[in-house]
């Protein structure tokens, strides 16, 4: 998912560079909405790990 976030977020830059304004948010707002569900997911499975005693690792 981060991978992704990258991808869009790489693709705003482009749109942006070249002048494509609306691509270039859109892009940035799902880059972004990618991430925070990324960060979400993550601290929700290292609660979990914690609360149970295992560590996935």
């Amino acid at each position: 998912m981060l991978r992704l976030a990258f991808l869009f977020l790489v693709v705003s830059l482009i749109a942006g560079f070249f002048g494509f304004s609306g691509v270039s948010a859109a892009t940035a707002g799902i880059a972004k909405i990618l991430f925070f569900i990324a960060v979400a997911i993550f601290v929700a499975l290292l609660i979990t790990a914690l609360v149970t005693g295992s560590m996935f690792f």
